[in-house]
């Protein structure tokens, strides 16, 4: 009886284990008649990261020994990201895929980073079918890929849908998707509703419907996201029918199988497998049409020919990465102190450097990088220059404009318009300082394809200081970034528009780096070990203390007198109290109302200028500074008359 007792009790505990397992780590068996999709995203030139290519050729090699209904498609993302990538403009990549055996794949907004036509090129090398039923040529009104592809797999009609992130034009470089003059040709169903979109894929969902396909897979690089919103792969799927299926991308996300109601109330499984390759999707269909998802984490069998293949490229890739540049005495990061990134909401030490490199070399009052555009971390020790093209993949090239305050503002304002959450857009700088009123909703108006189109309340951005002295609106600044932002309007940034350009495209993004650690004397130094409080941002606990100053200020001014000499014609002023304040606002008004006389001080005396014989009215306001904010007291004040 103990035996069977202590039997039992080892088996519920197994089983207990088992069911506690997620359901990404055991790869799933697949019968002779199943129909397999295996699929990618996001990988990022993460060609032997984790599972690697080699050992995604493997483990399709060992799925097409289950059964010979094997496809395997990608949602986009993988050309752009790391050395493999942009040392060969996404070539290196292709020629990896084509050797794994992609068979369809959509274009992610990272798929352009390289320039229209390098794009297109690559599509013509590639023997993956790239698809998407929303990236249009509108000019010739009509999408630039099929909209969808039928694979006729184990004797079923398998309909694929591509969907483009409608973000892909400011998540890469807007002006890839303009004529020379500025005039957009591309579109992706960009409107502020998702309708647009919704209506283009319903209509390839009905195209391929018609045509008899037996089931309907949206392959989509859209996320799930907030700030995607409306086009995430969720609401694409409320919003239409007839969907089996949804693999997506573009988040990053790790979603093994999740069920999506449709429009129609039916459900729809989502997927997406994270990023570089850290797991391979799986989808099953079986004979009797039911379909699940997985996702494979555990497979280490690698593919001799694809491991050689990367191994060439890798080998390509060191002869030109693993030149000295410098050394680093501190870690260079774009993560908070717990290991999340941070460099798309908050200041980062790294955004600092990159700010500092381009302000110092190009000579400018300010400098500016989106937190988009800083992609990885510098380690201390050797700098290598691949270590900077990690950093800046894209070879994005630099400028300095001149620019008004206001134009500054508005970018800092559109820059922190999600914060606390992330955006790709998100200014880390140089020269200047500012604070973020997270208490404050943001109230920037962007157009149809997220492009800045103004400010329309509120500002959320505070405390804005050019070199520790406030911004001045109607002054002119010198700005140092890339072209991406200050020419190309990548991540919305219009404001720039028709500044001119005080240095054009004189260096590439990593050349700029360079050069400034080899300023610094080819040591990156202790000054950037941590922060420096150059964006602080401020939650209403941060706002709480303003209060408690504002009421502490208000009961403590007091205007002990305010008398006029006849002899000097000068009004002399006195107040006691205060000790929270840091200076007071003195002025003189007639007795039309018109200031006279006036000074800032932190003195508590003030004698006014020599006045005409009249009435007069003495105010004194108190301030003090809280959390970098000018905080003032109550006014108060006394009549005064000169004889």
């Amino acid at each position: 009886m103990r035996k069977n007792k202590r039997l039992l009790t080892i088996l519920l505990a197994v089983c207990l284990v088992v069911a506690m397992m997620p359901s990404m780590v055991f790869a799933a068996n697949a019968k002779s008649d199943d129909i397999v999709v295996l699929y990618t995203n996001d990988v990022h030139c993460g060609i032997d990261d984790s599972i690697g290519y080699a050992g995604l050729a493997a483990y399709k090699a060992d799925k097409l020994k289950e059964t010979k209904n094997v496809v395997l498609v990608d949602a986009g993302d993988a050309i752009q990201g790391d050395l493999a990538g942009a040392l060969s403009k996404g070539d290196y990549i292709v020629d990896i895929m084509n050797q794994v055996g992609y068979d369809v794949a959509v274009p992610g907004n990272h798929e352009f980073d390289f320039g229209m036509e390098q794009f297109l090129e690559l599509t013509k090398k590639s023997n993956a079918k790239y698809i998407s039923s929303n990236f249009m040529d509108t000019k010739a009104d009509k999408t630039v890929f099929d909209p969808y592809v039928i694979k006729e797999i184990g004797g079923k009609k398998v309909a694929f849908v591509g969907i483009s992130t409608p973000e892909s034009i400011t998540k890469s470089t807007p002006a890839f998707f303009q004529d020379e003059k500025g005039n957009y040709i591309y579109d992706f169903c960009n409107d502020k509703t998702g309708k647009k979109l919704y209506a283009a894929v319903q209509k390839a969902i009905d195209a391929a419907k018609a045509e008899g396909a037996d089931y309907i897979i949206a392959l989509g690089h859209m996320g799930i996201d907030e700030q995607s919103s409306p086009w995430t792969s969720r609401e694409v799927i409320a919003n239409t029918t007839g969907l089996n299926a949804f693999i997506d991308g573009h988040s990053h996300s790790t979603v093994a199988s999740e069920a999506v109601k449709d429009k129609a109330g039916k459900d729809v499984t989502l997927s997406q497998a994270g990023t570089k390759l850290a797991a391979i999707g799986e989808l099953i269909i079986t004979a009797d049409g039911k379909i699940s998802t997985s996702l494979v984490t555990d497979y280490a069998t690698k593919d001799e020919k694809t491991a050689a293949l990367i191994k060439e490229i890798n080998d390509k890739i060191e002869a030109v990465s693993s030149k000295k540049v410098g050394t680093s005495e501190v870690l260079l990061t774009t993560l908070d102190a717990e290991g999340k990134r941070a460099v798309r909401n908050q200041e980062t030490n790294m955004g600092n450097f990159c700010a500092d490199a381009y302000r110092i070399i190009g000579g400018a009052d300010i400098g500016i990088i989106q937190g988009g555009g800083v992609r990885a971390d510098i380690k201390a020790g050797d700098v290598t220059y691949g270590d900077l093209i990690a950093l800046h993949p894209w070879g994005n090239m630099y400028g300095v404009i001149e620019a008004t305050g206001q134009q500054v503002l508005d970018a800092l304002e559109l820059g922190a318009r999600n914060t606390p959450g992330e955006v790709g857009g998100f200014l880390q700088v140089s020269g200047i300082t500012y604070e973020i009123d997270t208490t404050v909703p943001s109230t920037v108006e962007t157009d149809k394809n997220e492009m800045f189109v103004k400010v329309a309340g509120a500002r959320r951005v505070v405390n804005v200081k050019v070199n520790g002295v406030p911004i001045d609106p109607k002054k002119t600044y010198t700005v140092a970034s890339t072209t991406y932002i200050l020419t190309q309007q990548g991540d919305g940034y219009t404001m720039f528009d028709g500044c001119k350009e005080v240095t054009k495209e004189s260096l590439v993004d990593t050349e700029v780096i360079q050069k400034y650690i080899e300023k610094l004397g080819g040591t990156i130094g202790q000054q950037y070990a941590k922060t420096e409080g150059r964006i602080k941002v401020l939650t209403a606990a941060d706002k709480a203390p303003i209060k408690e100053y504002k009421a502490a200020l208000a009961r403590t001014t007091k205007l002990t007198s305010a008398k006029a000499s006849a002899k000097t014609k000068k009004i002399t002023a006195k107040i006691s109290g205060n000790s929270k304040a840091y200076g007071f606002y003195y002025k003189v008004t007639n007795s039309k109302g018109k200031i006279v006389s006036s000074l800032s001080k932190p003195g508590k005396t003030f004698t006014s200028k020599k006045l005409a014989k009249g009435k007069y009215t003495v105010s004194v306001r108190p301030y003090t500074y809280v959390t970098g904010e000018k905080v003032y007291g109550k006014t108060v004040s006394k009549k005064v008359t000169i004889k």
